[in-house]
Order: C-alpha cells, then structure tokens, then sequence
C-alpha cells in the first residue's frame, strides 16, 4: 500500500527549479532516506508533502491526501496524521518543554492523565525529562531540536518526514534519536528522513535511499537500480 507518491513534480522559486520532475513513491511502514548536498531539494520535497508549499507542477498523494486538492480545511486534517520535523524547530518559545510536546495530544483531545504519560515517555526517551518544565526560549539549539522531534514523535504519526532531524546533535543524542525513529519504524510508521550526513545512513543500512541532486533524481535504490 502506498503512503506517499509524487509524479512529475516540479517547484520554482522564481526562476529557479527546486524540484525538476522527480517521481517515487513510498510503501506503508518503509523506512526511506532522502540525501542529497545542500540546495539538491531535499526541503522543498518534504514542505510539499506535508502542505506548507502548494503544489505547482505534477501530482503528488500522501496518507490518502490528493495535495493537488488541499484547501486550508483540510490542512489540520493531513498534519493530524503526518508529522514533520523541520530544521528550524518552529517550537513556542513563550512554552514549557512539556507544552511544547503535549500540544498536539491537546488538539486530539486526550485527557490530562493520557497526556502526561505519553509525553514523559517521550522526553525520557530523548534525555529531555530534566528540561520539562523550562521555557523553550531559553535552551540550546540542540535541545530545541529535540523538543521539535518528540512533538512530532509523541502522536505515534502515519507518516513522519524529518529534514535533517540531527543536525545540531552530539554523535550520542544522533544515535539515540535514530533509535527512537526505528523502533517507531517497526511498529508501523513510515518514514522519509532528509540527510547528508553518511553516518546516519550507515546506521540503517538496510534502508532504501533517495539521492537527489541539483533539484533532480539522481538515484533511487527501490528497484535496485
């Protein structure tokens, strides 16, 4: 069963291509990464996919949503089961460590109790019990990171996309992290993860990779090929 496709699809900024008809698609419970140098697309791919870029060119369908088709009703609907983390975090700075990370369950309309177990669960998992009750404006980079990483995880999505997810982590916290999506993986979240870094591909050699460069595909190993 196929969670994610795109077909043909192209995205400009101006006159510059981003994407130029890349084409794939992504079983459910597969474990996908996306490499690439900088500036080969690899953002602009997952911002398509999860709504925050409109469709310009081609065709592309996650979780069942024809993104050719999303109005602004039906965005909070696509983020409800497809969950993203950016490499700019978007966390609330003005909000505990703990808020930050509950607040999708909130929006689920989970109870108090339903809550504080699955989050603490999470910021154990991610060595960020410690910091629960802090303000997020006053953490590192890294820690941040991590905050923005279990709001994503703690919904237990569909579908997770990660761009770059450790970027700003130790080689410990990376390795730790990259556990927490595997174990996610095996009970049936799919996932597409965005990175250059080679020791992370090296962690999941069993992985499919998608390599793309200067905005096309350069290399998908699905088939083998």
């Amino acid at each position: 069963m196929k969670q994610i496709s795109a077909k043909h699809l192209s995205f400009s900024f101006g006159s510059h291509w981003a994407l130029k008809n890349i084409s794939f698609s992504v079983d459910k419970g597969e474990f996908v990464f996306v490499t690439g140098p900088s500036g080969a697309g690899k953002t602009t791919l997952l911002r398509i996919l999860h709504g925050a870029l409109a469709l310009q060119r081609g065709a592309a369908e996650i979780a069942g949503f024809d993104l050719k088709k999303l109005t602004p009703r039906l965005l909070p609907r696509l983020r409800r089961t497809v969950s993203v983390v950016f490499q700019d975090f978007k966390v609330l700075n003005n909000k505990t460590v703990f808020e930050n990370v509950a607040l999708p369950l909130e929006v689920k309309g989970m109870t108090g109790q339903q809550i504080a177990r699955r989050v603490n669960a999470v910021l154990r998992g991610l060595n960020l019990e410690q910091k629960a009750r802090l303000k997020c404006n006053v953490l590192s980079g890294g820690e941040q990171q991590r905050v923005a990483i279990a709001r994503a995880v703690v919904v237990s999505p569909s579908i997770l996309l990660a761009d770059e997810p450790t970027g700003n982590l130790d080689e410990d916290l990376a390795n730790r992290l990259l556990e927490i999506f595997k174990q996610f993986n095996l009970h049936g979240t799919t996932i597409l993860l965005a990175t250059h870094n080679k020791h992370i591909l090296d962690t999941k050699p069993d992985s499919r990779i998608i390599a793309l460069e200067d905005g096309t595909m350069a290399h998908d190993d699905k088939e083998g090929a």
